[in-house]
């Protein structure tokens, strides 16, 4: 499972990477390439994305045990891909003011204090886009924790349980036990009485035979 894992990240990496020199890049390329560079942005941006997905699927299926890390590195990752699309969004700023000065001729004025607003609205869209991350963060590592305690909670049921089945074949041992020594018991008694009653006997056919002995003579 972890070495799946690993090779999404190592993925991640080489994407995130190739990302970071592509948006770099957009400032100092020709309209048209500008362009196309836009677009390819875009479609890795959306790979980078589905990775993040992919890598946290394997995160909840790692045992709870090991899963701290692997959350703190999923949230490192899930920073830069944040910081990652402001600094595109930028870089669309920018290109989309240009090609409109270019096809309006504006004297850039206008454009700067629109690309000023389009800057700060971004800023508060990232600033509240962190903010929804930071609530589904919380309330995944809420469910994280609740699916341990539910874990915890199923074995130690389990526990109680098998604890349950062994008093109960302890007390039905306890109960065999008990009948055999009562049926032992009652058998020493039975042969005590027994060989009481032959003493009984014995001693009678000797004094009768004395007796007779006696008569006798």
């Amino acid at each position: 499972m972890s070495s799946d894992f690993e090779g999404y990240e190592q993925d991640f990496a080489v994407l995130t990477s190739e990302i970071t020199s592509k948006i770099g890049r957009v400032p100092k390329l020709s309209p048209d390439e500008k362009k196309q560079m836009v677009a390819n942005v875009e479609k890795q941006l959306e790979e980078a994305k589905e990775l993040l997905e992919q890598m946290d699927l394997e995160v909840r299926e790692i045992p709870s045990q090991s899963r701290g890390m692997y959350t703190s590195r999923m949230r490192s990752y899930k920073q830069e891909m944040g910081k990652l699309e402001t600094d595109f969004k930028r870089s669309r700023i920018a290109y989309s003011d240009e090609v409109r000065n270019e096809l309006l001729g504006d004297d850039g004025n206008s454009s700067e204090n629109q690309r000023a607003h389009l800057l700060d609205n971004t800023e508060r869209l990232e600033r509240s886009s962190r903010r929804l991350e930071a609530g589904y963060q919380i309330a995944v590592e809420t469910e994280q924790i609740g699916q341990e305690m539910l874990e915890n909670l199923s074995h130690d049921r389990e526990k109680i349980q098998r604890a349950r089945e062994r008093l109960r074949e302890t007390d039905a041992n306890l109960g065999k036990s008990s009948r055999i020594l009562t049926g032992m018991l009652r058998r020493i008694i039975q042969n005590r009485i027994l060989v009481v009653i032959l003493a009984i006997i014995v001693v009678i056919t000797i004094l009768t035979a004395i007796f007779i002995s006696v008569k006798g003579h």
